[in-house]
């Protein structure tokens, strides 16, 4: 990881097309700002994870547990073979 130290106002610029500049700092939190081509995807760390889980879960083998086609099967009057 590089590790940079800038103030209030200076910035870092990533690849040709991305800039992250500190906007304030307060209470032990940075403000940023991020410059970015709108096809750059910028996420919070947290959210960037819950994406990532989500498409690991949808590309999954989707397969049904048995005991939940089961009940499913039971609610909609269809009964599994």
């Amino acid at each position: 990881m590089l590790v940079l130290t800038r103030r209030r106002g200076e910035g870092v610029t990533i690849g040709p097309d991305v800039r992250i500049v500190v906007l304030g700092i307060k209470g032990g939190q940075v403000r940023l700002g991020i410059e970015a081509p709108p096809q750059v995807e910028v996420h919070r760390d947290e959210v960037h994870a819950r994406i990532q889980e989500e498409n690991r879960m949808a590309a999954g083998p989707g397969v049904i547990p048995l005991e939940a086609f089961r009940q499913l099967s039971n609610k909609t009057g269809r009964r599994g073979t």
